[in-house]
């Protein structure tokens, strides 16, 4: 979509399913408790890096370890930080590769901690997540020996999807091919093997710039692939629910295949395969949904691993144009979930 969690003072859990992985919950950043941890604090894994937080030195030392940069950006009470934390860095194996290759630095999207970014300027965490295009918590960024972003993994992915981008830095696959090619040779999750397509959608060979001249509705362009168990849970739960379909109707929408060479009319007029439009575009997870405006302009994404709320979050953040006054998606949720919460609608965002 979390894609890119506030802290609430009441139940984060409740707060955090309206956006993407643990998007903001709160009308306003928690006071500290008196132990000076805010409510829904996750303990980190002791090996976890304890840094000054000058990431130009924090990426010398790393470099000097034969490892690599992981920049862990995290809120306080956000469900998918915790998942992440108990799930995916749970798992022997994979806390091994992310021990033995990378050096872990967590980043509270919202923390005042003084910071020296990558080029000597001092700023703060919520500083150099802004800088940085962070929306949604968990936020991973991998970097090379250069500071270079490797991969970014924006949200919560399931622990084989989360491994495998480990692996794939850690082995300095980048150099080779697109981190998409590496995942799919892995088969690593159990899926349907089929492409979905919804009944409403845009029919194929998908011509988006004609769209985009004859519709003023809002485009959605679901990115997936026939084995992923994301896609298969996106078409046939989530979308399959009442509120998510009165949500969708006001868009119109595609399904493409990340990986497919046939051609795709984009929505600037061009004719390019849908794998290289994916390429172009810095897809890299599947389902990503790009969302795109009546002129044919991306407006906002999503590429994370997201239940039904956060869903329905992004597609009404798009289709009311919220984006276009509010830049913050975790803002947009923010204010949404708190109204949500004082009219009695109780949410479960992991649901």
């Amino acid at each position: 979509m979390c894609h890119r969690c506030s802290t609430p003072r009441w139940p984060h859990l409740l707060l955090l399913l309206l956006g993407l992985p643990g998007l903001l919950a709160a009308a306003g950043e928690p006071a500290l408790l008196t132990d000076l941890r805010n409510p829904g604090y996750h303990e980190k894994p002791e090996w976890f890096k304890q840094s000054f937080l000058d990431i130009a030195e924090d990426l010398s030392e790393a470099a000097a370890a034969d490892k690599r940069l992981l920049l862990y950006f995290y809120q306080d009470g956000c469900p998918y930080c915790e998942r992440l934390l108990r799930e995916n860095l749970g798992d022997h194996a994979i806390a091994a590769t992310a021990r033995d290759h990378f050096d872990l630095i967590a980043i509270n999207l919202w923390g005042d901690r003084e910071v020296t970014a990558l080029d000597g300027s001092a700023t703060t965490e919520k500083g150099l997540a802004e800088s940085l295009g962070v929306q949604y918590t968990p936020t991973m960024l991998l970097l090379d020996e250069a500071g270079q972003v490797v991969l970014r993994i924006d949200g919560y992915y399931p622990p084989h999807q989360f491994h495998a981008a480990l692996r794939y830095v850690a082995q300095r696959r980048e150099q080779e091919q697109p981190f998409i090619d590496f995942y799919r040779q892995q088969a690593l999750t159990a899926a349907t093997g089929q492409l979905h397509q919804e009944p409403d959608f845009l029919p194929h060979p998908l011509r988006l710039a004609d769209n985009r001249a004859d519709s003023a509705r809002p485009l959605v362009v679901m990115f997936e692939q026939p084995v992923c168990a994301a896609c298969d849970e996106l078409h046939q739960d989530i979308l399959r629910r009442e509120p998510l379909a009165y949500a969708l109707s006001a868009f119109d929408g595609a399904v493409l295949d990340i990986g497919s060479t046939a051609l795709v009319q984009t929505p600037d007029g061009r004719e390019l395969p849908a794998r290289d439009w994916a390429l172009e575009l810095g897809i890299h997870y599947t389902p990503s949904l790009v969302f795109f405006a009546a002129d044919g302009q991306e407006v906002f994404r999503t590429e994370a691993y997201l239940k039904a709320f956060h869903v329905h979050g992004a597609l009404d953040y798009v289709a009311t144009g919220a984006y276009a006054w509010q830049p913050s998606f975790q803002r947009f949720l923010q204010a949404r979930t708190a109204s949500l919460y004082a009219r009695g609608v109780q949410i479960d965002m992991m649901e």
